[in-house]
């Protein structure tokens, strides 16, 4: 480019944003079953790190949950059921509700090998009892995680959300303190995300991601949380190239 007969760099690209992506018809479906046909070592590690860190800090005691951005996976809400009076699902788009609102209501049999690890670390019941817990608890609920309420739920989940809705890292940055706002001071949590990822495809159409690693993740929640423990666990096996780990935070809501 040349501005009055000097040279200058072309204009960088601006990141795609939430807004730019067509998530009313994100192919729930095909995501499920792409990445949670089977269980998979790296999800069974993510979930028996959840499920026990929910199993200690609730300390037998029950109260509201949410998983926010719950889409296709119903793995981060089976980690909090034994410990939720009431569990709320909130999603914004419109394909992944219907697809919650099918699953909540009778739970594949698919998720029963998630289920198991979760009745291991709480002493929960066999899956006839999570079919009817999360039928009797669940609420589908819509709503944008930019929009969620302050200090209004005793325990919450937010796995593969926050960088995985847009390009921009103010944007992830924004989506993980609103989820750790929504919950009240003292509440357990956990956060799971995917490392580095530049970008997915669901069905033929593309996705965003804002990459980033344990030190942006640690730093983003730093603020946010007391007891923060953030592991790394390695991707077994690859779900696609240039992917190597995955990374699950637990601690409580400042």
């Amino acid at each position: 480019m040349q501005i009055d007969g000097t040279l200058s760099e072309p204009p960088a690209s601006l990141p795609a944003l939430n807004a730019d992506y067509p998530w009313d018809q994100f192919a729930s479906a095909d995501y499920c079953d792409h990445n949670y046909l089977e269980l998979r070592q790296d999800d069974a590690e993510i979930l028996k790190i959840s499920a026990a860190w929910f199993a200690e800090a609730m300390e037998g005691r029950t109260g509201r949950g949410v998983d926010v951005g719950a889409g296709p996976n119903l793995y981060p809400s089976l980690s909090m059921l034994p410990h939720c009076s009431e569990l709320t699902l909130r999603e914004y788009s419109a394909a992944n509700l219907a697809f919650l609102r099918e699953q909540t209501a009778k739970l594949p049999e698919r998720w029963q090998p998630f289920w198991e690890l979760v009745a291991e670390q709480s002493g929960a019941g066999d899956f006839d009892a999570a079919r009817e817990l999360l039928a009797e608890r669940a609420v589908v609920e819509q709503g944008s995680i930019f929009e969620l309420p302050r200090a209004a739920w005793d325990l919450g989940t937010m796995f593969f959300v926050a960088e995985s809705l847009s390009e921009d890292p103010a944007e992830f940055e924004a989506a993980t303190a609103c989820f750790v706002r929504a919950l009240r001071p003292g509440a357990p949590f956990a956060a799971a995300f995917m490392e580095h990822s530049l970008g997915y495809d669901v069905a033929g159409v593309s996705f965003p991601a804002t990459p980033v690693g344990e030190p942006e993740i640690a730093a983003c929640l730093d603020p946010l949380a007391a007891d923060l423990k953030v592991h790394w666990v390695e991707m077994r096996p690859k779900l696609r190239p240039g992917l190597n780990g995955m990374i699950v935070a637990v601690g409580r809501a400042r």
